[in-house]
């Protein structure tokens, strides 16, 4: 497999990494075609391959950028381009909409449980941890019988957000006998979540390497005994581990963006999802060791990389979630 990208590819991700570094809004980044970049020609976009997710996500968690682009274009416009809803999957991946995605119910765990249930064209019941929902125009909200399409000005409709430890901003939702239209069963989340994931895993692989480089910057200026604390045996035995673990972090990662439409892309998915949120939570933990007493400090930039990555392990489940579901599709 080539572990390369094309050089529009790279080229996109240097602009999209300028842009980023001025300190660009959501708008720039789509004017600049970063969310035409995840879709497909047949979708509206430019792009669409594991490769493109994987360079914009990876320069996203590079420049710790906290954007719209996985939940309202890779799922969001992802599941509307699959339900043909070409034109509403095209206003999100420029940005004229903004799409959020509820999945997940107060006390499931990743099982997939769902209680919302319908009523001719009406919703009721309750979602939970909904990125972006504070922001969305419209909501596919995941029911007992598929998935449902609600603008978010519905009568019935009620949002409680609060803060996320990776930057960003969810919602708690409630839905009472709120108006919605039918657009597909659940099967429409296959492609569009595993398309997540990966961006979930880019994006952390972008968070490792630059604390890995936080940190090596670190021990090469911080000096103990009049040497850099980077001399010491003990430590660059750490890092020599540390660095293994990233590397294979980034084989994992291009192997399921070079197999995201193979027949057997479940498992790769689950592979990936479970050693890329083992390494990030071992990133964190060892990095903020490496620091000392300076990792530990708020307003240290080494902070908001941690919490990231801890959040990047969590999201679409959890390293030992995806272990399982992996030993399960193996051996079946």
């Amino acid at each position: 497999m080539d572990f390369g990208f094309t050089e529009e590819q790279t080229m996109l991700g240097e602009s999209l990494a300028r842009t980023l570094e001025r300190g660009a809004d959501d708008s720039a980044l789509f004017d600049l075609g970063a969310g035409a970049a995840l879709m497909t020609e047949e979708a509206g976009g430019f792009g669409g391959s594991g490769a493109d997710i994987l360079m914009v996500f990876r320069t996203l968690g590079r420049a710790g950028a906290v954007t719209p682009l996985l939940d309202s274009v890779v799922l969001g416009a992802g599941i509307l381009a699959d339900a043909g809803e070409a034109d509403l999957a095209e206003a999100a991946a420029s940005g004229a909409a903004r799409i959020a995605v509820a999945l997940d119910e107060p006390g499931q765990r990743y099982d997939g449980t769902v209680a919302t249930r319908a009523e001719g064209d009406r919703l009721t019941g309750e979602k939970s941890v909904v990125p972006g929902a504070e922001d969305a125009t419209h909501l596919i909200v995941r029911a007992t019988d598929g998935l449902w399409l609600v603008e978010t000005g519905a009568e019935g409709l009620a949002m409680r957000g609060y803060a996320l430890m990776d930057g960003g901003r969810a919602a708690e939702v409630t839905l009472k006998d709120t108006a919605a239209r039918r657009i597909g069963d659940v099967s429409l989340l296959e492609q569009p979540l595993a398309a997540a994931i990966l961006a979930v895993c880019a994006d952390a692989l972008g968070v490792m390497e630059k604390a890995v480089e936080l940190t090596t910057d670190y021990l090469k200026t911080r000096k103990q005994f009049g040497r850099p604390i980077g001399s010491f045996q003990a430590v660059q035995h750490r890092m020599a581990d540390l660095l293994t673990e990233v590397e294979q972090a980034r084989s994992a990662v291009w192997n399921l963006a070079g197999n995201l439409d193979a027949p057997d892309r479940d498992r790769h998915v689950a592979a990936t999802k479970s050693l890329v949120g083992r390494v990030a939570l071992y990133v964190a933990e060892e990095t903020i060791q490496l620091h000392g007493g300076i990792g530990m400090t708020e307003e240290y930039e080494l902070a908001p990389m941690a919490r990231r990555l801890i959040a990047a392990d969590a999201r679409f489940g959890d390293s030992d979630h995806h272990l399982e579901r992996f030993i399960a599709l193996s051996a079946g």
